[in-house]
């Protein structure tokens, strides 16, 4: 079982059962209702369906949905995958692989592809072309998919091809030892590297957007500034947990929405002419997954791999930087700290 002090991805939910505490003001109320609340992304159907299986216990002991909760008790929660997933079909769709071998594969995610089906996305996946190009992923729960990116986020991601690889990322996810680097453009003015440390739930009154609230998930979010523009930052972002929108999510509750971010952006200030038409054509947030680290769960070395920053991404920089006539960039070969020494490391560069 899970060990209730690490706490895992959001997406990485389905390998071991999820542990969660009942809140105190929660006290009075049913367990389907409470699990509704606790685990808004699945239906009331499916959480009673997985209730009267035996798959949710309180304290341990199994339970009725109608079993009342007095605040504070400890649910385990044996996460099912939905049944629409055993349909899943492979589909003949372009994957960028810049890494493979028999237990796992690091793709190059480009903006607009979805990477799990669901609601609205039942086809045209990263997971619908896993399961074309890679046919033995069918017997690995979500086709080895372990952390997802959005679907116009960029950059880096790593599936395992086998269920023990699988288990094995999921763990060091849970444990914060997977490093995921970002590189983001934010509005405005950011001044100095910091820290955001805040919970991310959904959003009270808009359930399609997330937010910083306090019986949200544990986040952490590290930040360094790389350039300064005319309004504009590029940043790097280094993640600590896994949550939804975390970067989008923590730089919008600092003021400093992604650039072009069309849920968390708000409204849009008065810009150059150049920069409004560049922002225009980019037509995405501008966050990008750079560089991902990790130990590899069959030789037990660490590996790392950087992603080169993508042409529209590149382009957007270019106009910012001239209008704030800058020449010089920040120097992209260097790393953020000392968080890899001491390791015996791999370290794979991406068409640099």
């Amino acid at each position: 079982m899970m060990n209730p002090e690490l706490e895992p991805d959001d997406y990485s939910d389905f390998a071991q059962p999820r542990i969660l505490a009942v809140p105190q003001d929660y006290a009075g109320s049913r367990l389907d209702a409470a699990l509704a609340q606790l685990l808004p992304d699945y239906s009331r159907n499916r959480l009673a369906g997985w209730v009267k299986d035996g798959l949710v216990t309180v304290d341990g002991q199994p339970a009725t949905p109608k079993t009342k909760l007095w605040g504070g008790e400890t649910l385990s929660v044996d996460i099912q995958p939905d049944p629409e997933e055993v349909a899943f079909q492979p589909e003949n769709i372009e994957l960028d692989v810049i890494y493979e071998d028999d237990a796992i594969l690091v793709i190059d995610k480009p903006a607009g592809l979805v990477v799990h089906p669901g609601s609205g996305n039942w086809s045209g996946t990263l997971l619908n072309g896993l399961l074309h190009h890679y046919p033995e992923l069918k017997t690995v729960p979500r086709a080895g998919i372990v952390h997802r990116l959005d679907k116009d986020t960029s950059g880096l991601m790593v599936v395992a091809r086998t269920l023990a690889a699988q288990n094995h990322l999921v763990k060091q996810l849970q444990a914060h030892t997977v490093k995921r680097h970002y590189l983001a453009i934010a509005q405005g003015l950011v001044k100095r590297d910091g820290t955001v440390d805040a919970p991310i739930g959904r959003h009270p009154k808009e359930r399609t957007r997330m937010a910083v609230v306090g019986t949200g998930k544990h986040a952490v979010t590290h930040y360094r500034v790389l350039e300064k523009f005319d309004g504009f930052t590029l940043i790097e972002c280094r993640l600590e947990t896994g949550r939804t929108h975390q970067i989008r999510v923590h730089m919008s509750h600092l003021g400093h929405p992604l650039a072009a971010d069309p849920v968390y952006s708000g409204r849009a200030k008065r810009l150059e002419p150049e920069i409004m038409l560049a922002l225009e054509d980019f037509s995405r947030q501008a966050l990008h997954a750079r560089k991902l680290s990790l130990t590899h769960p069959a030789t037990g070395k660490v590996m790392s791999w950087r992603s080169p920053i993508p042409v529209d991404f590149e382009s957007l920089l270019n106009v910012m930087r001239a209008q704030a006539g800058l020449d010089e960039t920040w120097d992209e070969e260097e790393d953020w700290g000392d968080e890899d020494d001491d390791h015996d490391m791999e370290v794979i560069y991406v068409r640099d």
